[in-house]
């Protein structure tokens, strides 16, 4: 079962009673919540709420490791696969929807990279930084290169392994790739409400990561060295956090862009999951109409 649909919209709290309600699982879908570390600006599972149910796919790498959607997809296969062994009902909670299709369909993983190649460039991203490497995809790879910030070392890196492995862009190969048949059949339940009403749950989150500490989150996230060009860093909530630190915007300034942008990043979360098929759309107050779906669901299973 999939449980999806926009930032602060409430998904946490109704997978977790559905869990709870059928002994399963939570694998989290979350591209920002793989992280340590960083627990209040992605509104990760507190404690307490993973002592619940317990939690797959939460905290898993280092904020300056490499993570794709194509690696999520590997990983979390894994867990589901030993979930669906033990009989434990599965629930996929989370806003990222290339991870959740990674998942279901599986993702284009590339060709087998040229381990002098991958050195090499490593080497050099180094001591020449990721804009030097950028400057070179530019040459090599420029459809590419016009997609990536000059300052996303594992992407340009990626993009380079793969053009100088094999002679042919990885646009193209991605472009070429065709998502296989569903490993699973899947209960997709999305969450939604009237966009006024999210938008001020949306604002009130907001409020509660600043009082809960974001800011000195970030701070601490930089005095263990992970910088601020990491992807990580430059993600929603953090990046604001850093431009504040770095004396480029007022506090009101970042409060501000940061209740917007995640209005943003809601309205982009709603428009991918439309899209789906076979999505059941529910208010998070419906929670006894997703327990009888999962029921049915389960039983015809």
């Amino acid at each position: 079962m999939t449980v999806c649909g926009p930032t602060g919209v409430g998904k946490t709290a109704f997978a977790i009673a559905l869990a709870r309600r059928y002994g399963g699982e939570i694998v989290g879908a979350d591209s920002m919540q793989i992280y340590r570390c960083m627990d209040i600006g992605t509104a990760k599972p507190t404690a307490q709420e993973q002592a619940e149910v317990r939690h797959h796919m939460v905290g898993i790498i280092d904020p300056d490791e490499p993570f794709d959607a194509a690696e999520y997809g590997h990983q979390a296969h894994g867990v589901i696969e030993k979930l669906i062994s033990e009989g434990i009902p599965a629930f996929v909670v989370g806003g990222t929807g290339l991870y959740i299709k990674a998942l279901v369909y599986g993702l284009f993983e590339g060709e087998p990279v040229d381990a002098e190649v991958r050195r090499g460039l490593r080497a050099r991203l180094d001591r020449e930084g990721a804009a030097a490497l950028h400057l070179r995809l530019i040459e090599k790879d420029p459809r590419a290169a016009a997609r990536l910030h000059p300052n996303d070392a594992y992407r340009i890196l990626r993009a380079l392994e793969v053009i100088e492995t094999t002679g042919r862009s990885i646009s193209d190969l991605q472009k070429a790739h065709r998502f296989g048949q569903a490993r699973y059949q899947t209960l997709n339940i999305g969450l939604s409400l009237p966009r006024d009403a999210l938008y001020t749950r949306i604002d009130r989150r907001v409020d509660a990561m600043i009082a809960a500490g974001l800011l000195e989150e970030v701070r601490g996230l930089l005095s263990l060295g992970y910088g601020p060009d990491l992807k990580s860093m430059q993600s929603l909530g953090y990046r604001h956090m850093i431009t504040y630190l770095q004396g480029k915007a007022t506090w009101d300034e970042v409060v501000r862009t940061l209740k917007r942008d995640h209005r943003r990043y809601a309205k982009r979360q709603l428009t991918w999951f439309n899209a789906v098929d076979g999505m059941h759309w529910l208010a998070p107050g419906q929670i006894d109409t997703a327990v009888e779906m999962v029921r049915h669901f389960l039983a015809a299973a």
